[in-house]
């Protein structure tokens, strides 16, 4: 059954316009509710947000929502996505909410859910809720209308959730740290859980006043946590994005380091201290060089499509618990059911504690393949998969490619666009065989 509102992670869009409204928002608390109370009694929902100005729109209109049906909310206020996923599941409440769209500019805003246990709603829960939008709103009577109140430990206890998953025989004690929050939901949180683990911190992207969320910081905007790091000769530079779920690292030189990368660290460190790694969770856009350099030492490597769910779903699948995207969502479910970026960022900087080794030292050998990238503007009605010779010569490429490259062709979800994406040894090659293949798409 397609989805009117769900896309791949919630829902989202521009604020003010449909469904992004507190009408909307509204029915929405409403019909969750409904469905929440389907099964269970007395439902209690938490809601937290990001730094964004509709957030305090949102929020209202979710809780007189909840409240309408007879379910009871806990607000946390600007709180981490994976902090609400946290909480959820550490006070045994029924859902969590997330008002946030994640690394998007101000101007949009989304929500997301969490069960009971911290993970992601199936496709089927979604189409339930979808199914009571439909219907009209079930107003409680005044006796069972839900109450609302303000969960003042949110932040303290996140705070030491993310603690509890370093070392307790490490510490952070003589490394100087730039963290970058993006003016978003972590900008509290981040520096007290780096602080309070011994590094020296120093903030910027921490003074967010409702409208500068991801605005030139953060994790996707990496050239100002960069400068930062050189500027006050910092040992490493950690930037989250506006909901603070993905990552992106820099070290003392200024390099800086994509989630590829940073999960490779991540299962190396497993295997330095004696761990069983079987196997690790990337996606389509996963720069081949991690999967040969996990290949190396034992690690089965599968590739996901694109999207944190797809990852999380191949990993339950399998069994396995690490996996993540270039962009720097992480997973490390033997730490957190959902992707972290404190907490990733924490699995990093244990495994250079622990090592001795600074980051480059630990990637040594592993030299990501150039990767090459075009994006081609479809026509009105072109099926690109029809396109004469593409299939010829995509098999010629991939052919001359051998072991030392990779070819991806897929169309982007969002756009009437088709992704070209080729990695080699040789970057000259790379472009050079994304182009043979682009032209024949614009032909």
């Amino acid at each position: 059954m397609s989805r009117t509102y769900f896309g791949t992670d919630g829902i989202r869009g521009t604020v003010g316009q449909s469904p992004i409204t507190p009408d909307f928002m509204l029915r929405l608390g409403n019909a969750v509710g409904r469905v929440l109370k389907s099964s269970i009694d007395r439902p209690t929902v938490l809601i937290g947000k990001d730094t964004r100005i509709s957030g305090y729109m949102i929020e209202s209109s979710l809780e007189a929502g909840f409240a309408s049906a007879g379910v009871d909310v806990l607000l946390t206020g600007p709180l981490p996505t994976p902090g609400v996923a946290y909480l959820t599941r550490a006070l045994r409440l029924d859902l969590g909410v997330v008002i946030s769209a994640s690394h998007n500019a101000y101007p949009d805003n989304g929500i997301k859910f969490f069960s009971a246990s911290g993970e992601k709603l199936p496709d089927e829960w979604e189409i339930q809720v979808e199914a009571a939008l439909k219907q009209e709103p079930e107003w409680v009577a005044s006796a069972q209308l839900g109450k609302a109140r303000r969960l003042e430990a949110a932040r303290g206890r996140y705070v030491e959730f993310c603690k509890s998953t370093f070392a307790n025989d490490l510490s952070l004690k003589g490394l100087k740290i730039v963290v970058d929050a993006a003016h978003g939901a972590a900008y509290q949180t981040a520096p007290e859980v780096f602080h309070e683990l011994g590094a020296e911190v120093i903030c910027i992207g921490c003074s967010p006043d409702g409208v500068n969320i991801n605005a030139n910081c953060g994790a996707t905007s990496p050239a100002a946590l960069v400068a930062a790091v050189k500027e006050h000769k910092a040992h490493y530079g950690v930037a989250l994005d506006g909901d603070a779920d993905r990552l992106q690292m820099v070290d003392g030189e200024g390099r800086l380091y994509n989630g590829d990368e940073l999960l490779y660290v991540m299962v190396a460190d497993r295997l330095l201290q004696g761990q069983r790694v079987p196997g690790a969770v990337g996606t389509l856009m996963t720069n081949m060089a991690v999967e040969v350099a996990l290949k190396a030492r034992d690690v089965e490597f599968v590739r996901a499509k694109v999207g944190d769910r797809y990852v999380l779903e191949e990993l339950a699948s399998r069994g396995w618990l690490l996996g993540g995207e270039g962009s720097g969502h992480l997973l490390a479910l033997d730490r957190h059911t959902t992707g972290d970026g404190i907490v990733s960022s924490l699995q990093i900087l244990q495994a250079v504690a622990r090592s001795g080794k600074t980051l480059a030292q630990l990637l040594d050998g592993v030299t990501l393949f150039p990767q090459t990238l075009v994006n081609v503007r479809l026509k009105p009605g072109q099926d690109w998969k029809a396109t004469p010779g593409l299939a010829a010569e995509q098999a010629a490429v991939e052919k001359e490619l051998g072991n030392n490259g990779r070819l991806l062709i897929r169309p982007s979800g969002t756009e009437p666009l088709v992704r070209v994406m080729v990695e080699a040894r040789d970057p000259k090659v790379a472009q050079a065989s994304a182009e043979r293949l682009a032209n024949l798409l614009r032909a």
